[in-house]
């Protein structure tokens, strides 16, 4: 039981991770940017920010930060905002 909570720790830091990145860029975008169509939904929001922290989290680990945890967090966190930006522009 000890060899699985390392990953589910990360799991469940990923998926909190992008969810609060989606609730923050939702809060302010009005600030940043302003969107053309209207409001965007919190759930998807929160759905395209768990992906984008995700795609942090494996791009931090192919440019090789797994020696340093916290770097992957970080990495999270500029995923998870990097996916956001990117879609809300599209969007």
């Amino acid at each position: 039981m000890a060899a699985l909570t390392a990953p589910l720790a990360s799991l469940a830091i990923t998926v909190a991770i992008g969810i609060l990145a989606s609730f923050a860029f939702n809060r302010y975008e009005r600030q940043w940017f302003p969107t053309l169509i209207g409001a965007i939904g919190d759930r998807t929001s929160g759905l395209v920010g768990i992906a984008g922290a995700f795609i942090g989290l494996h791009v931090g680990a192919a440019i090789g930060l797994e020696s340093w945890p916290a770097m992957l967090y970080i990495a999270d966190i500029i995923g998870a905002f990097g996916v956001l930006w990117g879609w809300h522009l599209w969007m």
